[in-house]
């Protein structure tokens, strides 16, 4: 696959950023937590599923784990092609922070950390984006992800979030998702067309409440699809201001089958 010229846009930027001996790197990788929302029937749409593919790939900002999220709307599926991956609650939550934020409602969109817009013609706007955010991040933590391959894969993972620095509560959220789709989409704006996909959401669950100065710790379960390949998934776990509002902390983790 060919590197976009966005893709070279943000790892050039990133790279003329942190390039200096001056520059304090930090510690540890601090989470970037990137949703964006799309859909296989908006003809716009490809170039920014590339760039998160590109994104997820490359992880361009030095410092920072970029987590993406691939999240496919469904107010596209009557011009001429139902997205397979779509879903109602993925439009519901871009109208939801499209209100917290401002915001209009179009495909593709890209939300930052729940509080920033990224323009995908400017990619180098995530340099900036992560060098503003100094608050300290919620620890995330994702035990192992395991799925019983069985006639209903059963996945099985624990999430634990700690909030003893927080002033404030905030929602635990645990995502499944594809690690990687492709479908070859036979109507609509890309008819024709061969489309690939990088963390596609399947369920977004919230989990619990992570309180001010106490600690967060439960077991996740939950069924996929018949027939999904539990080598191909993807668990994001991320706690977020109720607003939708600010994401304060996030973890990825791959699946390993049993």
């Amino acid at each position: 696959m060919k590197t976009s010229g966005i893709a070279i846009a943000i790892m050039c930027a990133a790279a003329g950023q942190y390039g200096r001996a001056a520059d304090l790197p930090r510690p540890a990788a601090t989470p970037l937590f990137i949703e964006l929302f799309t859909s296989e029937g908006c003809s716009s749409c490809p170039p920014a599923d590339l760039l998160l593919q590109q994104m997820d790939a490359k992880q361009p900002v030095s410092g920072a784990q970029l987590i993406v999220l691939s999240e496919h709307v469904d107010y596209w599926d009557h011009e001429g092609w139902k997205d397979p991956y779509s879903s109602h609650a993925l439009t519901e939550r871009q109208r939801a922070y499209s209100h917290a934020l401002g915001l209009e409602v179009y495909t593709p969109q890209i939300i930052v950390n729940g509080t920033s817009e990224l323009q995908v013609r400017a990619p180098q706007q995530l340099i900036q984006i992560f060098e503003k955010d100094t608050a300290p991040k919620v620890p995330v933590r994702i035990g192992p992800v395991s799925v019983e391959v069985k006639t209903s894969p059963l996945l099985r993972t624990h999430i634990e979030a700690d909030g003893s620095a927080q002033q404030h509560s905030a929602d635990v959220y645990v995502v499944v998702a594809l690690d990687h789709a492709e479908s070859q989409v036979l109507k609509g704006e890309n008819g024709g067309r061969h489309l690939q996909h990088v963390a596609v959401v399947q369920s977004l669950t919230k989990l619990g409440k992570v309180e001010s100065g106490k600690s967060f710790a439960r077991d996740f379960r939950t069924k996929l699809s018949p027939g999904t390949d539990s080598r191909n998934i993807r668990v994001v776990a991320f706690v977020q201001e109720p607003g939708p509002g600010k994401v304060l902390g996030a973890a990825m983790e791959k699946s390993s089958a049993q």
